[in-house]
């Protein structure tokens, strides 16, 4: 394993823009949910007329679902918030000829009344349920996978301490506020993954990427716990932490 300073080196600059995470192949590995979102979401826009990836990240997975996708669909459009990753998802997806618009996280999707039968986000920040209503037609699906409460937790307090995990992302509590806007869910599975980190550059970029993780990281800032986090899997192997996903799947009646 190189030193120290060249994995802080190398972490610190890696890039972090959309959702590829091909840069960690051999660095860092994360179990898969048996579900197969991706499979889901292409199964299932295979035989929609209309489709809306709401927070597409740099768009990497809704282009991998429409190239799967057995037929496309006839209208395909998608939102992002974070400017890198709208310019690397309009690259992305432009050749799909899908449409991407800029719409802040949880703000009102810039689309009318009953525009999609089908509505999917992976990893969203925040769920507006009264705007994904709104934009669903009436017998339309929304499918998600969603980031549950506690989620790499053992990373998060590696650096900051005890971490109360907080109701706010339980399943049963996104599921009770999408029924509240008229929704019903049809699907709800939570499940826990293994995640492992093999070297301390690994866990910099993954921080750096994924930033609600441990809030304002910086390599200055949390220097010291990273000597300690690179001492710790020099001595002990991968540092592992669980990263809790759940499906979300619902209808518009």
């Amino acid at each position: 394993m190189r030193s120290f300073e060249e994995l802080l080196v190398e972490g610190a600059n890696a890039p972090v823009d959309g959702w590829d995470f091909g840069w960690f192949a051999g660095r860092a590995t994360e179990q898969r949910p048996s579900w197969g979102y991706a499979r889901l979401l292409a199964e299932r826009a295979g035989t929609a007329t209309a489709v809306l990836d709401v927070q597409t990240g740099g768009g990497e997975v809704y282009a991998e679902v429409l190239a799967r996708a057995a037929h496309r669909p006839a209208t395909a459009a998608a939102t992002e918030s974070w400017p890198p990753n709208l310019a690397l998802a309009r690259r992305n997806l432009a050749p799909l000829g899908v449409t991407v618009a800029e719409a802040a996280d949880g703000a009102a999707l810039p689309f009318p009344d009953a525009s999609f039968d089908l509505v999917a986000s992976r990893h969203p920040t925040v769920t507006n349920w009264a705007e994904t209503a709104r934009v669903l037609a009436p017998g339309g699906h929304y499918l998600s996978q969603q980031i549950g409460a506690g989620s790499m937790r053992e990373l998060s307090e590696f650096f900051l301490g005890p971490v109360d995990p907080g109701t706010g992302r339980l399943p049963q509590t996104l599921a009770a506020e999408a029924q509240a806007a008229g929704l019903t869910v049809t699907d709800l599975r939570p499940q826990a993954l293994r995640t492992e980190f093999y070297d301390v550059a690994a866990v910099i970029v993954f921080l750096r990427k994924v930033i609600w993780t441990v809030p304002g990281f910086s390599v200055e800032r949390h220097h010291d716990r990273l000597v300690a986090m690179d001492a710790r899997i020099r001595a002990d192997g991968p540092f592992v932490a669980h990263s809790q996903r759940f499906l979300l799947a619902a209808h518009r009646p």
